[in-house]
């Protein structure tokens, strides 16, 4: 008996890379196809930084800063009385110009930190004249050493020593900030209270401040490494 040859069927081209693509999107997992949880997932993520961004910015407002009598009546009620609130120019730097970085990464690290602030609140740390008081200078020293150890980055959004045109400031004032650019001092050295009144002791506390401005814990060395705050480059240019 003669052996009979079997011709195999020629296989089906394999199909392009879209058309494999196509299929791969609408093929169903277990419950729902791929495309469907792409598109729920995109969308679902648009909302989540849409709303993130929203909440960003409403807490980065001079309103929202005052909301709390703690602020509106004691360090906004001094401020409304400087040339930061008013001036003959009309140039404002409200709250967040001064105390909130513009870029991203440092502003979410702030608003990170502001949960203490939030923290503080719920206890009624400084919920009366007398607390704030008590507390002041502690919060004072807190600031500026954020300010030293980040070479005061939120006055540079609206000073720069480069740009200063120094003939035509007072004659002073001139001499002051090209002795301070050439020993690298920053905007918080002479200006402590330029929009809040000093509390007693200040250049006291503020010389105490640069003596200890390594001596911090860790979580402390976290955030001023996630604001880039040189430490190093404050504590060599008291």
């Amino acid at each position: 008996m003669a052996d009979t040859d079997t011709v195999a069927a020629p296989a089906a081209p394999r199909p392009g890379l879209v058309t494999r693509l196509w299929r791969w999107f609408f093929s169903p997992t277990a419950r729902f196809a791929w495309g469907l949880i792409i598109v729920v997932g995109f969308g679902a993520g648009v909302v989540f930084w849409g709303g993130f961004n929203w909440a960003m910015e409403a807490t980065n407002t001079e309103a929202f800063c005052i909301s709390c009598h703690e602020m509106k009546d004691n360090v906004y009620a001094e401020y409304r009385n400087t040339p930061h609130y008013s001036n003959r120019t009309g140039v404002r730097a409200s709250c967040p110009d001064c105390h909130v970085p513009k870029d991203w990464t440092h502003k979410v690290v702030r608003k990170i930190q502001a949960s203490n602030e939030l923290y503080h609140k719920v206890l009624g740390s400084i919920d009366t004249p007398e607390k704030f008081s008590a507390h002041r200078l502690d919060l004072a020293k807190n600031v500026w050493r954020a300010m030293k150890t980040t070479d005061s980055r939120e006055c540079r959004n609206c000073h720069k020593f480069d740009h200063m045109e120094y003939a035509a400031q007072e004659p002073r004032a001139s001499k002051l900030h090209q002795t301070a650019f050439a020993q690298g001092k920053t905007c918080i050295d002479c200006h402590q209270g330029i929009a809040h009144k000093l509390p007693p002791k200040a250049q006291e506390a503020y010389r105490d401040m640069l003596d200890h401005i390594d001596e911090v814990g860790p979580l402390q060395k976290l955030i001023d490494f996630l604001q880039d705050a040189n430490v190093a480059r404050a504590k060599a240019a008291r």
